[in-house]
């Protein structure tokens, strides 16, 4: 009975290291959508003879990295605005009713 008991713990553990990599590997993929882990583009190969295939376009300078959008830190700025603009407004509203 002591066995079963033991490998209870180990089977529990298991299950939860697996739960957390799903969640870290789905948090990734959420955070390369937003912009926010500054992903690489795709570089287009340049073939075996170093010309490139009939339509493709040539490839920009690979050591230069595409600034990552800047859209999700401007909005999080103006809720952050926001929310202090109702705070100051809920306290001059406190001052008055008690006045």
């Amino acid at each position: 009975m002591r066995m079963g008991q033991r490998q209870r713990g180990w089977v529990g553990l298991i299950v939860i290291l697996l739960a957390l990599v799903i969640v870290a590997l789905l948090g990734k993929s959420v955070l390369r959508e937003m912009g926010l882990l500054g992903a690489r583009p795709p570089v287009a190969d340049t073939g075996e003879r170093g010309r490139l295939p009939a339509g493709a376009q040539p490839a920009g300078d690979p050591t230069s990295a595409t600034p990552a959008s800047s859209a999700p830190l401007d909005r999080a700025r103006s809720v952050e605005g926001m929310v202090l603009k109702g705070a100051a407004e809920r306290g001059r509203q406190i001052n008055e009713g008690e006045k």
